[in-house]
């Protein structure tokens, strides 16, 4: 899942990513020979706050894969919350965004560029299938191959090919300012970027409409856990309802099951491990002998829906993105960076504490979307400052 962007300072207020294409997502960028007359090449300097970043990203991947199952407390959270392990997604995503218009800045043609991001989406999807579809899902057990039938189609890597997709041909398609081009004032930036910040509506207005609108039927399943003693049978699941934000009856799943299937869908969410289902909730357990049908239930955490909502944590890292090209000085990136961060935390923590939105990373609800950019703007430009500025 790592996704290093290796950003190279050309200047203290011009970052280009570099050419090397690392885990499906860097980009090449040239000297710029007008700035280094010099024919010798000179060594390219990291964006070292970026890279601590997206370090300490990689860093809190693995310890939260490897320890999670053992402190459920940084461990994916069962539904409602946000543990440490829910932050991992949306700062990749975050770091993702960040890179976009650094990468894409110095492109000569669209057609060039929307080339280079149809490639790099095609080689995540295919590795995403590879690895998440089930072709090696049991090495120990010398276990290998797809079961077409019940393939899982979703995953990290498919997420974040889709996010991608969509946000780096945005970036392309509304671009109108020149990299060179200093903004006078640093709200310019939402001005000559509007159409991003209205995509951005758009997609949210459309996700919480269909979260809320979209009716939600009865739907079955047939149990896969072979040592489980329903192996086999099928049960039904009752809601006839809308606008539910519940394990059984929410409209994420009900999007995946429709259009995925159910057979094509994560068969161990973490919701098994909720109060409702598992006596020694959070941890790993054996379900309860009144645990409700749904606790054997697949559910997709990287489905169709929740990618949607998914993409607005990749435009609010393009929006980085753009503060770093257009503004110039150390402190008003800071500025701007960290009043954004504390926005998206107070909208995100009101929106969860008055249980208007509850934080779910499951449905990447709009509350969870705000609070983990809001984290992401603040552990960024904490490093950023300690880099550039200490």
């Amino acid at each position: 899942m790592a996704m290093s962007q290796d950003l190279h300072l050309r200047s203290h207020a011009d970052e280009d990513p570099s050419h090397q294409l690392q885990n499906s997502l860097a980009e090449p960028i040239a000297e710029d020979h007008r700035k280094h007359p010099s024919p010798a090449v000179q060594k390219a300097k990291r964006v070292a706050s970026l890279d601590i970043f997206r370090g300490l990203t990689v860093a809190l991947m693995v310890l939260v894969d490897g320890a999670g199952g053992e402190w459920p407390v940084i461990g994916h959270a069962p539904w409602d919350g946000c543990n440490l392990a829910d932050f991992v997604m949306p700062f990749f995503l975050f770091i993702v965004g960040m890179a976009i218009p650094l990468s894409l800045k110095r492109m000569p043609s669209r057609a060039m560029a929307v080339r280079r991001v149809g490639i790099r989406t095609l080689k995540l999807l295919f590795w995403g299938l590879l690895l998440q579809g089930g072709y090696s899902h049991a090495p120990d057990d010398l276990s290998y191959g797809v079961d077409m039938k019940r393939i899982r189609w979703c995953g990290i890597l498919q997420r974040i090919a889709l996010t991608y997709l969509v946000v780096a041909l945005m970036e392309i398609f509304t671009k109108r300012a020149r990299p060179e081009d200093q903004l006078p004032v640093r709200f310019s930036i939402f001005r000559l970027y509007y159409l991003q910040w209205l995509l951005g509506v758009c997609i949210l207005v459309i996700y919480l409409s269909l979260i809320y609108g979209m009716y939600v039927p009865d739907w079955e399943f047939r149990v896969h856990y072979t040592d489980s003693p329903d192996f086999g049978k099928v049960f039904t699941v009752a809601c006839g309802t809308r606008g539910k934000l519940d394990q059984p009856c929410n409209a994420v799943g009900y999007v995946d099951r429709q259009v995925l299937g159910i057979n094509h869908m994560y068969q161990h969410p973490a919701w098994h491990r909720s109060k409702a289902c598992t006596e020694n909730s959070p941890h790993e357990g054996p379900f309860k002998k009144d645990a409700p049908l749904w606790c054997q239930a697949p559910f997709e955490p990287e489905g169709l829906l929740s990618s949607f909502s998914a993409i607005l944590s990749t435009i609010i890292g393009v929006h980085f993105g753009h503060v770093l090209v257009h503004l110039k000085a150390h402190l008003d990136r800071l500025k701007h960076w960290v009043g954004m961060g504390l926005a998206f935390l107070f909208i995100g923590f009101i929106l969860h504490f008055t249980n208007a939105i509850p934080l779910n990373k499951q449905l990447y609800s709009f509350s969870y979307v705000c609070v983990t950019a809001g984290a992401a703007a603040i552990v960024f430009s904490t490093f950023y400052f300690l880099v550039t500025c200490a």
